[in-house]
């Protein structure tokens, strides 16, 4: 599976394909050949802990050797982003105005994409600086369109920010030359947005390096599954990133007996065919249905066996 020679891998998918298991599995198999591995979930519902049958939360978690996990709780990070915008704004504002800036951003808490911009902030911050201290970084993330959201923002806030930017240099150049005699003015907010802009710049060439960063999309011989999919691949290649792997996970096993799954195998045929055609270019790793549930460590290393035949 030439993903796994990536240092930074997210497994992406519909919810239900399997997508938590296959990244556990990536993670299993790096550490198992001696990579020290940082497993992060990103997606709200948190498997990763159930799979490995113990409790995870937002404090990196020693699985095994080589092995650490780390469940990001949206919730906690966006107490901990809009902290740090009060305190980066805790001398740029009057002090009149600090009580009511604090109140709008603690009701900015609840609107539509805060608990994002949050996970974006620290998926950057492990991105830039976990990668010092692990060979890789695996992240099991939100389901489909959560995953789209997530990796566009780089590109998204940085045109954003580059707007803001040139807004706060002009008014500082008419500030200058009206009260200052053409002298600079410090402005510590330009200089919070300049730093920003610093980091989902290099977070995106990051994302964009196709030696650094594999992108695994998990599937199911399902006709949603796979429209699903389609979609999400088009969307991300819209902007620049590029899924060159997917897993097509709970396919029936060979030796399914009995007329009910026969039948079923021969309906699921007409899936795997359509997957083929669908996705010509995608590498294909096929992982078969499993009699139980994968929640043991065991069970993992027979789910990451499937990679190598990959």
């Amino acid at each position: 599976m030439k993903v796994l020679e990536k240092k930074i891998i997210f497994a992406g998918g519909k919810g239900g394909t399997g997508k938590s298991t296959s990244a556990a599995a990536i993670a299993w198999r790096s550490a198992l050949e001696g990579f020290h591995t940082l497993l992060i979930s990103t997606d709200p519902a948190h498997n990763v802990g159930d799979i490995f049958q113990r409790p995870i939360g937002g404090s990196y978690t020693t699985l095994s050797n080589n092995l650490t996990a780390i469940e990001i709780d949206p919730q906690k990070e966006t107490e901990a982003y809009i902290k740090e915008v009060k305190s980066n704004i805790i001398n740029v504002v009057h002090s009149g105005m600090t009580e009511e800036v604090h109140r709008q951003l603690d009701t900015a808490k609840a609107s539509p994409g805060a608990d994002e911009a949050a996970l974006f902030d620290k998926l950057i911050s492990i991105i830039l600086e976990e990668s010092q201290n692990y060979d890789k970084l695996v992240f099991d993330t939100a389901p489909t369109g959560h995953t789209i959201r997530l990796l566009s923002l780089p590109e998204l806030m940085g045109v954003w920010i580059e707007g803001m930017l040139k807004k706060r240099r002009k008014t500082n150049e008419n500030y200058s030359q009206l009260l200052h005699d053409g002298e600079p003015v410090e402005d510590p907010i330009y200089d919070v947005l300049k730093k920003r802009q610093e980091r989902f710049s290099k977070a995106r060439e990051i994302l964009l390096d196709d030696s650094v960063t594999g992108f695994v999309f998990i599937v199911n011989p399902e006709r949603l599954s796979i429209v699903e999919t389609e979609k999400a691949i088009k969307l991300l290649a819209d902007y620049h990133l590029h899924v060159k792997t997917l897993v097509v996970n709970k396919v029936l096993p060979q030796d399914a007996d009995g007329e009910f799954l026969q039948k079923r195998k021969t309906y699921e045929q007409k899936y795997l065919d359509l997957i083929n055609e669908t996705f010509p270019h995608q590498e294909k790793i096929y992982v078969p249905l499993f009699p139980h549930d994968i929640t043991r460590k065991q069970h993992l290393s027979e789910f990451s066996n499937y990679y190598e035949e990959g």
